[in-house]
């Protein structure tokens, strides 16, 4: 079963030490994988991460509640009920035949790609720069070693043909005047 596999590789990140984001993470790619095999569809790339993300919450996935959420707000002790209801079997078909009735071009990589470009948008440079060093703290001394080695091979090369580039423009515009 999909969610099975899907909870198979979100245990092994976990004990990798890794983010409850990338574990739930796993489950988001089930999740437009069986929306692109066309076991069902959805509104748009939002929609799938959304039930992806749901998923992994059900799985027991620490992640965290969303932003702006009415669950997100604490509830007095004493009126907490049992924490799973199950919905019934009307409620689950007809959900699943509304998913079935959408698109299965949400999870179309051009999709995707337009979702990453305007979440990546909506980040501050503060954002970025938070992420970018959590991610160089978080790497582990070997892959640090094999990524300064890929940079090392690739931007000699690299700063050579800008240097080749700049030279030509150089050219081009001493010969303009």
């Amino acid at each position: 079963m999909p969610i099975d596999r899907a909870l198979t590789r979100a245990r092994k990140d976990q004990r990798q030490g890794k983010s409850a984001s990338t574990q739930a993470g796993e489950f988001v790619r089930e999740e437009i994988e069986r929306i692109r095999e066309g076991v069902h569809g959805a509104r748009s790339p939002e929609q799938a991460i959304a039930i992806g993300l749901s998923q992994a919450r059900r799985a027991g996935i620490d992640v965290p509640a969303q932003k702006g959420a009415k669950s997100a707000r604490k509830k007095p002790v004493a009126k907490k009920r049992a924490t799973t209801k199950a919905a019934s079997a009307k409620r689950s078909r007809a959900s699943l035949q509304a998913l079935k009735r959408e698109s299965t071009a949400s999870a179309s990589p051009e999709a995707l790609s337009k979702h990453a470009r305007k979440a990546a948008a909506a980040r501050t440079p503060a954002e970025r720069s938070a992420a970018a060093k959590k991610a160089a703290r978080t790497k582990g001394p070997a892959v640090r070693k094999a990524a300064a080695k890929k940079t090392a091979a690739t931007g000699a090369s690299s700063r050579a043909a800008g240097a080749v580039r700049a030279a030509r423009t150089r050219a081009m515009r001493s010969r303009a005047r």
